[in-house]
């Protein structure tokens, strides 16, 4: 490892902010890079560099100058990448988990997996009404409780039950029918 790079992560450890931005400006085409290779969007890619690089820099002192400084910071960045990824899987699994598919067959839920991809799945979601999107974006995908959805976009708590009721027949009626489709 050169000096100069050395220098850089010590003034880091000490929390120093010239020392940080330097280490960001140089470590960040690389790393946004490969935030843009597991990320579908940009919004995405953008969230999980802001997050990993908060992560580099609160474990920076975890660095033990052994290896590649560039290999440790690309574990954070892929590391917080693919958490990011799990989350949004699990709670893709709990959403599908939610519903009741009527496809004739015994077991609706290995089926689904078979027949319809989380693209598809999300495709629905995206079809759905602004408000009724919301609602079930907060909801599922986010983990708000109906009042903080309510305080959030300022209707009643019942509205945003009564949304999210309605959001979910729309997405069963969408979806049964493409399974149909697919089982046919």
């Amino acid at each position: 490892m050169d000096k100069e790079l050395r220098i850089l992560i010590q003034k880091c450890v000490k929390q120093d902010k010239e020392g940080q931005r330097e280490l960001y400006t140089l470590l960040s085409p690389v790393l946004y890079g490969i935030c843009l290779k597991y990320m579908k969007s940009k919004v995405e890619a953008d969230d999980v560099f802001q997050d990993a690089f908060i992560m580099l820099f609160q474990k920076i002192d975890q660095y033990r100058f052994e290896g590649s400084f560039e290999g440790w910071a690309k574990r954070i960045f892929v590391n917080e990448a693919l958490e990011v990824l799990r989350k949004k899987q699990r709670r893709l699994h709990v959403a599908i988990e939610d519903f009741n598919f009527n496809t004739d067959n015994e077991d609706n839920s290995k089926r689904l997996d078979l027949v319809l991809t989380q693209e598809e799945l999300l495709n629905h979601i995206r079809e759905l009404p602004d408000h009724y999107r919301m609602v079930f974006n907060l909801y599922v995908f986010e983990d708000y409780s109906h009042k903080a959805i309510a305080n959030k976009l300022n209707i009643a708590v019942g509205t945003s039950k009564s949304i999210l009721s309605r959001a979910k027949s729309v997405l069963r009626t969408k979806i049964n029918a493409e399974l149909k489709k697919k089982v046919s």
